[in-house]
Protein backbone atom coordinates (compact mmCIF):
# COMPACT_ATOMS: atom_id res chain seq x y z
CA UNK A 1 0.00 0.00 0.00
CA UNK A 2 0.93 3.25 -0.74
CA UNK A 3 2.86 5.30 1.86
CA UNK A 4 2.72 9.01 2.68
CA UNK A 5 4.84 11.38 1.19
CA UNK A 6 8.91 11.46 1.19
CA UNK A 7 10.48 13.43 3.76
CA UNK A 8 13.91 15.08 2.73
CA UNK A 9 15.81 16.09 5.50
CA UNK A 10 19.46 18.31 4.62
CA UNK A 11 21.60 19.38 7.51
CA UNK A 12 24.03 21.66 7.26
CA UNK A 13 27.19 22.20 9.37
CA UNK A 14 27.63 25.08 12.15
CA UNK A 15 29.24 28.02 11.36
CA UNK A 16 33.32 27.95 11.70
CA UNK A 17 35.56 30.41 12.74
CA UNK A 18 39.02 30.16 11.23
CA UNK A 19 42.07 32.26 12.47
CA UNK A 20 45.57 32.53 10.93
CA UNK A 21 48.27 34.60 12.18
CA UNK A 22 50.88 36.29 10.00
CA UNK A 23 53.83 38.89 10.19
CA UNK A 24 51.63 41.61 9.89
CA UNK A 25 49.20 40.34 12.56
CA UNK A 26 46.43 37.71 13.26
CA UNK A 27 43.65 37.20 10.60
CA UNK A 28 40.05 35.50 11.60
CA UNK A 29 37.38 34.85 9.47
CA UNK A 30 33.94 33.10 10.00
CA UNK A 31 31.74 31.06 7.69
CA UNK A 32 28.22 30.55 8.51
CA UNK A 33 25.77 28.68 6.20
CA UNK A 34 22.62 30.48 4.62
CA UNK A 35 19.80 29.65 7.02
CA UNK A 36 17.67 29.18 4.27
CA UNK A 37 19.50 26.89 2.29
CA UNK A 38 18.30 24.09 4.17
CA UNK A 39 14.73 24.76 3.72
CA UNK A 40 14.69 25.61 0.65
CA UNK A 41 16.50 22.65 -0.70
CA UNK A 42 14.13 19.99 0.91
CA UNK A 43 11.36 22.21 -0.89
CA UNK A 44 13.06 21.63 -3.81
CA UNK A 45 13.44 18.02 -3.69
CA UNK A 46 10.03 17.38 -2.25
CA UNK A 47 8.57 19.10 -5.35
CA UNK A 48 11.25 17.28 -7.61
CA UNK A 49 9.49 14.22 -6.20
CA UNK A 50 6.44 14.54 -7.00
CA UNK A 51 6.92 16.09 -10.30
CA UNK A 52 8.95 12.31 -10.90
CA UNK A 53 5.64 10.70 -9.69
CA UNK A 54 3.28 12.36 -11.85
CA UNK A 55 5.13 12.74 -14.85
CA UNK A 56 5.71 8.42 -14.58
CA UNK A 57 2.33 8.08 -14.41
CA UNK A 58 1.67 10.14 -17.38
CA UNK A 59 4.06 8.94 -19.65
CA UNK A 60 3.35 5.18 -18.77
CA UNK A 61 -0.57 5.66 -19.53
CA UNK A 62 0.28 5.06 -23.14
CA UNK A 63 2.48 1.81 -22.38
CA UNK A 64 -0.21 0.13 -19.81
CA UNK A 65 -2.52 -2.49 -21.26
CA UNK A 66 -5.92 -1.27 -21.62
CA UNK A 67 -9.45 -2.79 -22.05
CA UNK A 68 -11.79 -1.21 -19.90
CA UNK A 69 -9.40 1.62 -18.32
CA UNK A 70 -8.92 0.46 -14.48
CA UNK A 71 -5.42 -0.51 -14.42
CA UNK A 72 -4.39 2.98 -15.87
CA UNK A 73 -6.63 4.79 -13.22
CA UNK A 74 -5.22 2.02 -10.77
CA UNK A 75 -1.82 4.32 -10.94
CA UNK A 76 -3.47 7.77 -10.30
CA UNK A 77 -5.86 6.04 -7.31
CA UNK A 78 -3.26 3.97 -5.30
CA UNK A 79 -0.27 6.51 -5.80
CA UNK A 80 0.27 9.03 -2.95
CA UNK A 81 2.29 11.79 -5.35
CA UNK A 82 5.50 12.73 -3.75
CA UNK A 83 5.95 9.23 -2.12
CA UNK A 84 8.36 8.03 -4.41
CA UNK A 85 6.59 5.00 -5.55
CA UNK A 86 4.21 3.89 -8.15
CA UNK A 87 1.30 1.45 -7.02
CA UNK A 88 -1.59 0.15 -9.17
CA UNK A 89 -4.12 -1.49 -7.26
CA UNK A 90 -6.07 -3.05 -9.75
CA UNK A 91 -5.92 -7.12 -8.22
CA UNK A 92 -5.06 -8.11 -11.43
CA UNK A 93 -2.03 -5.21 -11.76
CA UNK A 94 1.12 -7.42 -11.04
CA UNK A 95 -0.20 -10.73 -13.40
CA UNK A 96 -0.61 -8.06 -16.20
CA UNK A 97 2.74 -6.29 -15.51
CA UNK A 98 4.99 -9.69 -15.31
CA UNK A 99 2.88 -11.71 -18.05
CA UNK A 100 0.62 -9.53 -20.41
CA UNK A 101 1.92 -11.18 -24.09
CA UNK A 102 2.57 -7.63 -25.55
CA UNK A 103 2.44 -4.90 -23.57
CA UNK A 104 4.43 -6.72 -19.72
CA UNK A 105 6.52 -4.22 -17.77
CA UNK A 106 5.50 -1.13 -19.15
CA UNK A 107 6.85 0.84 -16.49
CA UNK A 108 10.52 -0.67 -17.49
CA UNK A 109 9.37 0.50 -21.27
CA UNK A 110 8.49 4.04 -20.04
CA UNK A 111 11.55 4.21 -18.04
CA UNK A 112 13.93 3.44 -21.32
CA UNK A 113 12.37 6.39 -23.20
CA UNK A 114 11.68 8.77 -20.89
CA UNK A 115 14.37 8.88 -18.13
CA UNK A 116 16.49 11.22 -19.73
CA UNK A 117 13.43 13.54 -19.97
CA UNK A 118 11.97 12.99 -17.00
CA UNK A 119 15.65 13.87 -14.69
CA UNK A 120 16.02 16.66 -16.58
CA UNK A 121 12.72 17.98 -15.21
CA UNK A 122 13.06 17.07 -11.47
CA UNK A 123 16.40 18.77 -11.62
CA UNK A 124 14.97 22.17 -12.58
CA UNK A 125 12.96 22.18 -9.65
CA UNK A 126 16.35 21.58 -7.30
CA UNK A 127 17.79 24.24 -9.07
CA UNK A 128 15.43 26.61 -8.77
CA UNK A 129 15.17 26.49 -4.57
Amino acid sequence: MAKGKKKFEIVTPRGTVYAQASKGGKVSSKLEWNPEFAPGKEKGFSNAQEFVDSECIRRMNPETPRRTGVLIKSATLGTVIGSGEINQIAPYARRQYYEHKEKSYWFERMKNRHKDSILKGAAQYVKNH
